[in-house]
């Protein structure tokens, strides 16, 4: 884990309760079972963010393969479910990939997007995820973007752009004509970052969201077959969300999710069938509390080889038949 940073945060009064079931004076909850149970017994309109990486038919392991149509009418009693328990002003963030069948994609989002316009939410922003590593396919070319859908239940809605912000390019742009000429045209805390984000070190600079997915020396990694990274969710949390508000994963896995809301001090609540995926979680939780929790920093610089590494050589062979007349 040598690009492993530790969580350095330490509660007042020890490590809080981790609760099984939903209670309203709780700051982690961490429920076993079937989501659509703890849903129905959460308050209408308690949560400000539902984000959720669900399973969706890509021949994971702890995945079963279901028609596609299939699917999506089972999980809309559970939709319906997290829509009740969303506030008014709050949102919804999907993330999906794509869904491969005899060599054709389907891509999940657009399939998505009348499921949940049915539900009554509207689409804010269509963001795509885009990692450097991945399977490499054969017959087509390879897939290195997932896509988080951001709906909003209303029109009126939390969005605190001046926390995601990122530094203007041209900072010192001036308006050139009209009541405000000279005067600077930008916000001196930067511009709107697009729905198309890198992260770079130390900043948010340019317009594609470049966080590395969790794979084998990833410091996130656990075993989790497609765990998705605690600095995807923080994004989210920080624009969508504030202190204190409940941020709900109905697929919560190892507890990414639950961890990015912790971090800056929101409530989190988490469900999960899998009782080994629970443990962690809830071991995760206790790392996070104790300053021991190894996670890859918001905006850390994605890593760029020098070219100098044995890994970047042109193996011998090619060369020879490169070489070759």
């Amino acid at each position: 884990m040598g690009n492993a940073t530790y969580s350095n945060e330490q509660p007042l009064f020890g490590v809080p309760a981790i609760a099984s079931e939903f209670a309203s004076d709780a700051e982690v909850v961490v429920a076993h079972g079937d989501c659509f149970e703890t849903l129905r017994s959460m308050p209408s309109g308690k949560v400000q963010l539902v984000i959720t990486s669900p399973p969706y038919n890509l021949g994971k392991d702890y995945e079963k393969a279901t028609n596609l149509d299939r699917y999506l009418s089972a999980l809309s009693p559970v939709v319906d479910e997290l829509v009740r328990v969303l506030a008014g002003t709050g949102s919804l963030c999907w993330q999906v990939g794509n869904y491969v069948e005899h060599g054709e994609v389907f891509p999940l989002d657009i399939f998505y997007y009348p499921f949940f316009k049915k539900h009554g939410l509207r689409l804010r922003n269509r963001i795509v995820w885009h990692f450097a590593h991945g399977l490499h396919a054969s017959k087509r070319f390879s897939g290195r973007y997932e896509v988080l859908l951001w709906f909003t239940k209303g029109d009126s809605y939390t969005f605190n752009l001046d926390e995601v912000r990122v530094p203007a390019k041209y900072p010192g742009k001036r308006h050139f004509k009209g009541e405000k000429y000279g005067q600077p045209s930008g916000n001196p805390l930067g511009k709107n970052p697009s729905d198309v984000w890198k992260i770079v070190q130390r900043d948010w600079e340019t317009s594609m969201w470049d966080i590395p997915n969790v794979k084998a020396n990833h410091p996130e990694k656990t075993l989790h077959p497609c765990q998705f990274p605690i600095e995807l969710v923080e994004r989210c949390v920080l624009g969508l969300t504030s202190c204190r508000d409940w941020v709900l994963d109905p697929f919560s896995g190892v507890g990414s999710a639950l961890l990015a809301a912790l971090r800056h001090n929101r409530r989190a609540v988490g469900c999960e069938k899998e009782a080994e995926y629970v443990k962690i979680a809830r071991e995760r939780v206790v790392a996070f509390y104790a300053g021991a929790l190894p996670y890859r920093p918001i905006g850390r610089a994605v890593h760029q080889p020098t070219g100098r590494e044995k890994v970047c050589q042109i193996p011998t062979e090619w060369r020879q038949d490169v070489q070759s007349p």
